[in-house]
Formats: C-alpha cells, structure tokens, sequence
C-alpha cells in the first residue's frame, strides 16, 4: 500500500516537471534558429577588407582577437569548445544533481509538494522565459560577456542555494540560477556556431549535445556522493568549482563574438516573450495544486493574451527577435516540434526514474546515483555513434533513429509498476541513453 501511495504522488509531478521541460527545450530551439540567422548575418557584414592580414597570436594570456575578424578558423577552437561543454555541463546539472536531494531537502525543511515543485522549477521558469531575450542581448553585444556574466550569476546563485535555509531562499536561489542559465546556454551554441567552420560545426554540435546528456547522469551520482556525508546544500556547490575553471578559461580560450549589424533589439518582443512564457509556466504549477481559480486562472488569461500580442508584433516588426514566419515552413516547425517533443518526454521520464528509485524501490541518493550509471555509459556510446553516422547518413537519419529508440525506452518504462525490480530498468536507461544524443 505504501508503495502505491508513494507512485501516485510521482504522477502529477512527473507531468509538470515534463510540461516545463518541453517549454524550456522549444525555447531553446528557438534560440538555435535566430543564432543561426544572426550568424549568417555576421559571416556577410565581416568583409575581407576588414580581416585582411589580422591573425590571432599563438599564446595570448586573454584573448582579444574578435573570431569575426580572424582569416583562419580560430587555433584553439577545440579548447574553447571545452568551456562551452563545461558551462552547458553545469546549468544541466543543475536540474539532475538536485533530483536526487529532494527526499532530504524535504525532509529538513519540511516542504510540502507545493514548495518542493517550486524548488525544482523556480530554476526553470526564468530560464525558458528569459532565454529568448538574453540570448539576443548577447548576440549584439557580446557572447562571451553574456557567458561569462551568466557564469558569475550561477555561480552567485548557487552560493546563495549553499547558505539558504528555507524554502523561500532556496526558491529564489534557484530563481538566479535560472537567470545566468538563461545567459549561458544560448551563449554557449552562438559561440560554438560563430567559432567553428561550418565543415566542423556538426561535429562540434554533437559533442555540446553529449555534454548534456552526460550531465543528466553524471548529475545523481556526484550529488549521491556528496549526500553521503554531506547536507542537500552541497549539491549547489557541485557547480562552483567548475563554473570558477570556465569562467577564467572563457577569457584565455574563447575568442569574443558579436553580430556584425547594429540593429535595435526587439525588447517589446522579448518582454512580451518573457511575459507569456512566464504566465504560462506559473499556470502550470499553480492550478494543479491550488484549483483552477484565482491565479491560476489569471495566468492564464495572460499567457493567452501575451502568446497573441507577441506573435502579431513579431509578424509587425522589420528585426523581430523571433521570426514566428518560419514556424509556417512545414519542415521548420515540424522538425521542432518533433525534438521538443521528445524531450518533454524523456526529461519527465528521467524524473521519474530518479523519484522511483528513491520513493518506491527505497535507495538512497549515492544508490539512486550509481543505478543511473548504465544512462552515462550508453550516453557516450551514443555520442561516438552520432559522430560517426551523422557525417555519413545525414543529420535527418540519425535524429530519427534516436527518436525511435527514445520511443522504445519509454515504451518499456510504461510496464513498470509498483512490483518492478532494478532489473527492469536497466535496459530502458540503456536505450533511453543511445538516444538522448
């Protein structure tokens, strides 16, 4: 009986958790796509004239050389891909290592479901809002001072998370936390798409998106570890150290970026993004716990309005911040909307995964942890194999292929009930794992 009470109160959880991550993973394919029209625009505005005989120095302690103005494809572009990797690895973290900490945190701050889901998405809702926004913000100004700000405000922000002793400091901890993701991430895949020849870009992409799928693993067993002999609030210093290391090699190994055209940002735009994205998120996690009236029902209302009122202004405006006239193109949104999708799914089956093990099979953190191990090995396996067809087959192929894969694990994991062992996870994690990359 204990177990189905404690099954039954993943359900709702797991839906919302998934809910939110498909608003974060079509934000972020949002971005991918102004970034690459951005891009385009600053490949054609860098004239020859302008390039002509400047080269970037061998060993230089802070690198100053704009990689728009090099004439050769950046020397230590593989290094600089590194930092992006380790911030990507960090703000993905973020969300997995804290999985796995909230028995205890539940425990020793007694929250109820309520603030528990707002520990969790407080760090998603300024994420998918703010995305948009920030990520145009430091596309005109500059990229790597968009990365290394939204280091320094994660890293604040996880300090803060560290010294917090309440369920309203941790909220507002993981709310920073949100606001420098919202800086890094689209940071991270501007400069990666502004650093490497586009003959490399496909490989380099397939190694940022690695990097994610290691950290949704990799996450459980460091936090696991540091529960052991330490309180929940270690698991907000795991990314400390690591956004300190990028944060100085920002400045030696990625080269600053910018778009090359001074256009206005489109702010109204971004607000009204914010605005709706926000409300919508809210809603979400407001009706199911406190009825369908009241706030709930105002967010609503607003995420409405906000949705209509910034789609006719981005069909208005000559430099929309998106440009919603591509969602018209059948393979453009489909496409899309096929990936945002599948990783709605697969992040609510990660939380999922995590809750069971702990709640119904009755692991601790570090057992939790190493019992997704079989995800991190199938997540690099994956990543070699996505390197090598890719190149071979073609981008459309192997993205199928992992869709189906996803579909299987997924497929599998809907056997699982109260009665299922370790055992009937494994091949689920397995597969789940070749496909997330």
């Amino acid at each position: 009986m204990r177990r189905r009470l404690a099954s039954a109160r993943l359900g709702l959880p797991v839906v919302m958790v998934a809910i939110l991550h498909f608003l974060t993973q079509l934000a972020q394919h949002c971005v991918t796509a102004y970034i690459a029209h951005r891009c385009a625009i600053a490949r054609w505005c860098a004239s020859p004239s302008r390039t002509r005989g400047r080269q970037t120095p061998a060993m230089r302690l802070v690198m100053t050389e704009p990689v728009e103005k090099m004439e050769r494809p950046y020397a230590r572009r593989w290094w600089a891909l590194l930092v992006l990797c380790l911030s990507l690895l960090i703000i993905v973290m973020a969300n997995t290592a804290l999985t796995v900490a909230a028995p205890d945190m539940t425990k020793d701050l007694g929250l109820s479901s309520a603030d528990l889901q707002w520990v969790i998405d407080g760090y998603t809702v300024p994420y998918a809002a703010l995305m948009l926004l920030l990520g145009a913000i430091g596309d005109k100004y500059s990229r790597r001072g968009a990365l290394v700000l939204g280091l320094l405000v994660f890293g604040g922000g996880a300090v803060f998370g560290y010294l917090a002793d309440s369920a309203a400091t941790v909220i507002a901890a993981r709310a920073v936390m949100g606001v420098g993701a919202a800086l890094i991430m689209p940071a991270t895949l501007s400069l990666l798409a502004a650093t490497f020849p586009r003959a490399e870009r496909a490989k380099a992409i397939v190694l940022w998106t690695a990097t994610a799928g290691l950290a949704i693993a990799a996450g459980p067993v460091v936090a696991g570890a540091l529960l052991r002999d330490h309180g929940w609030s270690s698991t907000f210093l795991i990314n400390v150290p690591i956004a300190l290391v990028a944060l100085v090699a920002a400045f030696v190994l990625v080269p600053p970026s910018k778009a090359g055209h001074h256009d206005r940002i489109d702010y109204v735009g971004g607000l009204l993004s914010v605005i709706w994205t926000g409300s919508l998120v809210y809603m979400i996690i407001q009706g199911p716990h406190f009825g369908w009236s009241g706030k709930a029902v105002a967010a609503a209302v607003i995420a409405g309005v906000g949705l209509i009122a910034f789609v006719l202004w981005e069909l208005r405006h000559p430099r929309p911040i998106l440009d919603v006239r591509r969602f018209a193109h059948r393979r453009f949104a489909g496409s899309n909307l096929a990936v945002a999708l599948f990783f709605l799914a697969v992040f609510g089956a990660f939380y999922f995964l995590t809750q069971h093990l702990q709640f119904v099979l009755g692991y601790d953190a570090l057992q939790t942890g190493v019992r997704m191990l079989p995800l991190a090995g199938a997540v690099f396996v994956g990543s070699g194999l996505t390197g090598w067809l890719t190149p071979r087959v073609g981008m459309k192929w192997t993205v199928s292929a992992g869709m189906v894969l996803g579909t299987v694990a997924l497929a599998l994991l809907t056997q699982v009930d109260t009665g299922s062992t370790y055992g009937d996870f494994v091949a689920p994690l397995i597969i789940l794992g070749l496909a997330i990359v």
